[in-house]
């Protein structure tokens, strides 16, 4: 509590704006978990009476969108997340949304003239004032250089960082007491939760960062032309602004125009998941959400990408587990699913047994052809909750790409199978990763470490059988519980010393004072005996 009341001094507004949105939309639960209601700066308001008739997940859903863009996406993690939350809560908020209201072209218009250097009248040939896309971080204007070139300006709306900053040092603060408080809670790692929100953030409210991964991305496929993505022009580029081409696409959700453009849709799947899986697979850098805002169709069968506020990244270890997850479901082995389920979530203590019985009935549940890889996926995540299995943040991330793609290619094909088309990319990763340069790279790595071992071995030994002579090896063994035997000798030993010294005196001392006859000596022996009496009589109640 006084460390609450410590943050909550910093960001005094933000805090009571917080808990007065959560305690009148009812989410009284959060608010009296996190000691916010007994702050002083706190309205003591009752929920609203409008929203008492809505469920706890919708309640909480309004309270996000009230809250704004960190809430916001705080929520929309959450959404894709079904190995932490129950499909009640993960429904609900997939509901979240982005698109807000737009800020009025006079109050971001002296941010952006500022930013640019001038007026955007005179530094674009052409700009329309009236935002094509306004989002929770950003609004989206249409321009066109002196050069000609169509471009869009991303322009970060005005006074978000201040606001965002403190809302994440307070949600900091506030997994720091969920994972102190509610140890049940601590599997899932709210900290490290938080720090995962707080990089993509800080990410999207630093537009040079998203220009950087456009570009990172677009080398990838630098040698294809039917792989899309937009040019970056870096002299009229900042922090707070980003200018791009403008990519004349058809979202994949409309059929008519799709109809129209005579695009072959089912060419269209399999190049989107091609482009995907290269990304994440081969490359270990991904676009984090590929929705059909931001995968667009082309003329000519090319399709481009949009929107690089967030990627993803996977190690070449995390790379190598996906392989055998993947080659786990293909074989239905309930032991191989477990097996990497077990090696991902590490520290977990899960009932095996149970796990063995979930990982049997998942491939049980996904032997048909062909498999529904959002489905599979979304099953596999609810598999690791009801086990108390936490997905690690990337493979999270990673996962929710996967069914956002899935999602996208199987309205541009109906039929679309995803374990099939990734056949071909699967294979250049697995022939990568175990090519024979690969695997040489991996022994001579390991032969480094090996020889490094072998050469402090002899200085090792040596050091030991020094010790062994000096009769000065050590050693701890730790033992639970073993404080408690330690304080009850303890206490054994002290009563046996005082008996001891009791007795003694009964024995030896008193009668030599008694022969010397001195009153004094008497009556401190006797003084002396009957406290050593009862303090073994209260040592002896006190066992």
């Amino acid at each position: 509590m006084l460390k609450t009341a410590f943050v909550a001094a910093r960001d005094r507004q933000r805090l009571s704006e917080i808990a007065t949105i959560l305690i009148g939309f009812g989410v009284t639960r959060v608010v009296d978990r996190l000691g916010l209601r007994y702050l002083p700066l706190v309205p003591r308001r009752q929920p609203r009476v409008d929203v008492t008739r809505l469920s706890e997940p919708e309640r909480l859903r309004r309270a996000i969108e009230a809250l704004g863009p960190t809430f916001i996406k705080f929520g929309q993690v959450l959404a894709s997340r079904p190995d932490l939350l129950s499909p009640a809560w993960t429904e609900e908020l997939q509901k979240l949304h982005s698109q807000v209201v737009p800020v009025t072209w006079e109050q971001i218009g002296p941010q952006l003239e500022l930013d640019l250097g001038g007026s955007p009248f005179e530094v674009f040939a052409e700009f329309d004032t009236n935002p094509i896309a306004s989002a929770s971080i950003a609004q989206v204007y249409r321009a066109r250089l002196h050069s000609g070139e169509d471009v869009i300006v991303k322009v970060l709306r005005p006074n978000l960082r201040k606001i965002i900053e403190a809302d994440l040092r307070l949600m900091a603060h506030g997994a720091r007491i969920v994972e102190n408080e509610w140890p049940d809670m601590a599997r899932y790692q709210p900290r490290e939760q938080m720090r995962h929100l707080a990089d993509g953030l800080n990410g999207e409210l630093d537009l040079l960062n998203e220009a950087r991964n456009c570009e990172l991305l677009a080398q990838i496929f630098e040698d294809r032309d039917d792989i899309v993505f937009p040019k970056i022009h870096w002299e009229y580029c900042s922090e707070r602004v980003l200018v791009q081409d403008f990519i004349h696409g058809i979202p994949p959700n409309d059929e008519a125009a799709l109809r129209a453009a005579g695009i072959d849709k089912k060419l269209l799947a399999q190049k989107g998941t091609d482009a995907f899986l290269q990304m994440a697979l081969i490359e270990g850098v991904f676009h984090a959400d590929p929705h059909p805002g931001n995968m667009l169709a082309l003329p000519g069968n090319k399709i481009g990408f949009i929107d690089f506020g967030i990627i993803g990244r996977l190690s070449q270890r995390r790379r190598s587990q996906l392989l055998v997850l993947i080659g786990a479901m293909l074989k239905q082995d309930a032991d191989g699913l477990m097996a990497v389920l077990l090696d991902w979530t590490g520290t977990s203590n899960p009932d095996l047994t149970r796990l063995q019985v979930s990982a049997q009935s998942f491939v049980e549940s996904h032997s048909s052809i062909p498999l529904n890889l959002g489905l599979v996926l979304t099953d596999f995540m609810n598999m690791a909750r009801e086990n108390d299995l936490a997905m690690p943040t990337d493979l999270a991330i990673l996962f929710k790409g996967l069914v956002t793609a899935d999602g996208v290619m199987r309205h541009l094909d109906p039929n679309f199978d995803l374990f099939a088309a990734a056949g071909p990319t699967v294979r250049a990763s697995m022939q990568t990763q175990f090519s024979l340069s690969a695997l040489k790279q991996k022994a001579e790595a390991l032969g480094v470490g090996l020889y490094g071992a072998a050469s402090e071995l002899p200085t090792l030994i040596h050091l030991m059988l020094v010790r062994l002579k000096q009769g000065r090896v050590t050693v701890e063994i730790e033992v639970k519980g073993l404080d408690k035997v330690t304080r009850g000798i303890e206490r054994a030993a002290a009563r046996v010393a005082v008996a001891l010294v009791v007795a003694a005196f009964a024995t030896q001392l008193a009668p030599r004072l008694i022969d010397l006859g001195t009153p004094v000596f008497v009556s401190i022996g006797l003084i002396i005996f009957i406290l050593g009496i009862g303090w073994l009589v209260l040592l002896m109640r006190n066992k």
